[in-house]
């Protein structure tokens, strides 16, 4: 993919392709993060795609991100499932790295849970800790609805008053409640990366009272909301970010980090999943 503009043939044409791989309307499709797609072991009846197999789909050139679509059934609920992502850094744009959201909507999706992994300015949410996404802020520089508005998307100007459903949080937090999982709630500011921020940007998130930072996600959600879809977002935090005591953040130690976490996520997300209909049908 090299185009920058939304083309309707091509989400189209992807849909087609995968509807071929999955009789099921999938209600919901699932980002998985850095180090979280072992998520996608536990889907039933499952079905992979490789993204290079699927038409005008992004490939992901990320270590961690294996690059698959799943679908299947999770949580009694037909999903698709990305173990995988794309990011603006790796030289997308930001139509290309929200593509696969238009492709959820083609495909009958009405709900999107993105789960990312990030670095935490706030000492009272640690590293290894769950976080509910709550809001955030856009800091990359673009934004993936700017350009010629298809009505048939979604509108001109849509609301961003409540990106991450307040209902959906509200059901996670009973989830977590039932399963013994302590999660937090809060915010994340998106930037581009690839590198990691310096203590004076840190600093200036603190101040901004922004909980987290996140080199993805945003992207996504502004387009799910766009279309319609209701989102929950749920970050693992894998490394602390506070200024004062900033030390190197290893990649392997973010994955490491992430993937002890899996267990836990996987329990919210399943018990998500099985009482999403209460906002969605």
């Amino acid at each position: 993919m090299t185009d920058t503009k939304i083309n309707i043939d091509h989400i189209n044409e992807a849909a087609d392709f995968i509807r071929s791989k999955f009789v099921q309307t999938p209600d919901v499709g699932i980002i998985c993060g850095t180090g979280m797609g072992a998520l996608a072991d536990r889907v039933q009846d499952a079905t992979v795609i490789p993204y290079e197999t699927i038409p005008n789909f992004p490939v992901s050139t990320v270590e961690s991100h294996k690059g698959n679509l799943i679908v299947g059934t999770l949580g009694g609920r037909p999903v698709m499932l990305m173990q995988g992502r794309f990011h603006f850094y790796e030289g997308y744009s930001q139509v290309e790295v929200t593509f696969p959201v238009r492709v959820m909507k083609a495909l009958g999706c009405r709900a999107m849970i993105v789960m990312n992994a990030v670095g935490s300015m706030n000492r009272f949410i640690p590293k290894g800790s769950i976080m509910l996404i709550s809001d955030h802020v856009n800091l990359m520089g673009d934004n993936p609805l700017i350009g010629p508005n298809d009505d048939t998307l979604g509108p001109r100007f849509p609301d961003m008053s409540e990106p991450y459903s307040r209902a959906l949080i509200g059901i996670a937090k009973e989830v977590a409640l039932a399963a013994k999982l302590k999660v937090h709630e809060g915010s994340i500011a998106a930037v581009t990366g690839p590198n990691m921020e310096t203590r004076a940007e840190y600093r200036m998130f603190q101040i901004m009272g922004v909980d987290c930072v996140s080199m993805s996600t945003v992207p996504e959600v502004l387009v799910a909301n766009h279309a319609g879809l209701a989102v929950c977002g749920i970050s693992t935090i894998t490394d602390n970010c506070l200024p004062d005591s900033l030390e190197p953040a290893l990649l392997e130690d973010i994955i490491a980090v992430a993937q002890a976490a899996e267990p836990k996520l996987e329990a919210l997300v399943t018990g998500i999943l099985e009482r999403i209909g209460e906002v969605i049908d």
